[in-house]
């Protein structure tokens, strides 16, 4: 194999966790670093538990992540189709193949059978396992003659394909991340292949189509590596060359034990799918990234580091600048630890760097958002001024609504700690003043300080219920600031509005 072709192959059982990202975001990096073929399959042969509408969420979540495949099911391509489910007729074609040779026999063991035996050996303190001692003791080809066999078929007993283990061989293996290591095939069992409805489980299918699509490199979680060993005997079995393998380690919690799991999302307040996703039988809705507010470029280069270092550590880094950068020998083995903190962090880098004209496009794009009321020109005026504190673009709009809307009401806090008396008359004389003020903010700051100069107060006795009667609380950005954007009638109005009601209020 020549060129670099690798694969992800999800199954559509449910919305893409962010390990399934990270995998196809390593596989998308991996392969345009070499020059290869990034291509996605859909593996769809659990029809138990297919989840409607699961492959559509797929192909959107990495759409939005800018992670494009060469082919796929959507694009097609040369080894089409790239669904399992399609692909039934190359799945047999190579069953049959694989009967010939001494790696297969069909079993004809019932549930019920197989639950008795397993419960024969739970009262002995033994697990059971189909493998090879107990295989020569169950009802399969192995075991029975062919006669017993051809009746078996004729009075149409369902099947399966189990994979026959060789007998104490030493696998020397081989990844990327992890290095070399060896398995006993005595401690591996007779893994099904082919389920009694006649489709292929991921085992073979896996295998087959790897091989079919020329896969040149296998990068997927390490929850694989147990089952590396059938696979390397799998592709002996059939002759073919194997691909390269690489097993990516695990996201952890946030405390750093154990998977990343829906439930820490639920708990620590954060996705851990990029899009939001409704549960076909509940109608649950589980949060997304893409609709808490998440820039793409933040989340892939988030997810990114989550086990993968670049040079120089680096932090901040286009999907460009990874590809140039990515070497999966530089891929972690120990699990990566997610953190929302951090998560945040990535977004607020990213919105800092957005222009303003940028930024104003996510806002309207928020349906969430009532702007309605609010010009492009004023708009502006305050992504400008918040932009550089906010986190997510709906920061800005819900941190500055005072821009938008005079205060309803006043914090308790901030009117005992800002208003009495005092601050009421000297508001009342402002109010009346301010109609000589200029009210550009870089003359304003002095204008005020004049003012309180002339009261003789220092000026955090103007400052703070100023910004009171502005904004109902003692937050946001420097009142000069938001004054110019407010402009002076309406500063006027709202300091008015402070001084008939904040008594009668607190």
């Amino acid at each position: 194999m020549s060129k670099v072709r690798v694969r992800f192959a999800p199954s559509p059982t449910g919305p893409l966790h962010l390990g399934g990202v990270r995998t196809a975001l390593y596989d998308y990096l991996f392969a345009k670093n070499q020059g290869g073929d990034f291509v996605l399959r859909i593996e769809d042969t659990d029809t138990a538990r297919y989840v409607e509408g699961a492959e559509d969420y797929i192909m959107e979540a990495l759409e939005w992540c800018g992670i494009v495949p060469d082919e796929s099911p959507k694009q097609g391509g040369k080894y089409a189709p790239y669904r399992q489910s399609e692909r039934r007729d190359i799945y047999d074609r190579h069953l049959a193949d694989l009967l010939k040779t001494d790696y297969a026999y069909l079993a004809f063991d019932t549930t019920e059978e197989l639950d008795e035996i397993r419960k024969e050996f739970e009262q002995n303190g033994e697990v059971f396992a189909y493998n090879y001692i107990t295989r020569n003791r169950l009802k399969n080809s192995i075991t029975l003659t062919d006669d017993e066999v051809q009746q078996l078929f004729a009075d149409e007993v369902p099947y399966v394909v189990r994979f026959k283990m060789p007998v104490d061989r030493v696998l020397n293996m081989e990844d990327i991340i992890r290095g070399n290591f060896s398995v006993n095939t005595n401690t591996l069992d007779d893994k099904v292949l082919v389920k009694n409805d006649g489709m292929p489980t991921y085992h073979f299918a896996n295998i087959v189509d790897d091989h079919e699509m020329e896969i040149s490199h296998v990068i997927r979680g390490e929850e694989w590596l147990p089952s590396l060993g059938l696979h390397y005997l799998l592709y002996e079995a059939m002759g073919w060359e194997k691909p390269q393998f690489a097993h990516l380690s695990l996201i952890l919690k946030p405390e750093g034990k154990g998977k990343l799991s829906k439930r820490d999302g639920d708990k620590f307040g954060f996705p851990v799918f990029p899009l939001n996703f409704k549960d076909p039988e509940t109608g649950n809705i589980s949060k997304g990234y893409r609709e808490e507010g998440y820039l793409p470029e933040a989340f892939i280069n988030m997810v990114a580091l989550l086990g993968w270092s670049p040079a120089n550590d680096r932090e901040i880094l286009t999907l460009e600048e990874m590809v140039q950068e990515f070497d999966l020998h530089k891929v972690h083995k120990a699990g990566a630890r997610f953190s929302k903190e951090k998560a945040e962090w990535f977004n607020q880098q990213y919105l800092k760097s957005k222009s303003d004209a940028e930024v104003l496009e996510l806002l309207k794009a928020d349906e969430n958002l009532d702007l309605s009321n609010s010009g492009d020109e004023k708009l502006l005026k305050v992504i400008s001024l918040m932009k550089e504190r906010a986190t997510f673009p709906k920061d800005i709009y819900e941190d500055g609504k005072f821009f938008f809307e005079a205060p309803q009401k006043y914090d308790e806090k901030a009117v005992k700690k800002a208003w009495n008396e005092s601050a009421k008359s000297l508001m009342t004389i402002l109010a009346a003043q301010m109609a000589n003020f200029s009210f550009s903010a870089e003359t304003l700051k002095q204008e005020i300080h004049d003012f309180a100069d002339s009261q003789n107060v220092g000026m955090g006795k103007v400052m703070m219920p100023l910004r009171l009667c502005l904004v109902g609380e003692l937050k946001g950005p420097d009142v000069p600031d938001i004054m110019q954007i407010l402009g002076k009638e309406e500063c006027a109005a709202r300091i008015q509005n402070a001084v008939n009601n904040i008594d009668l209020i607190s």
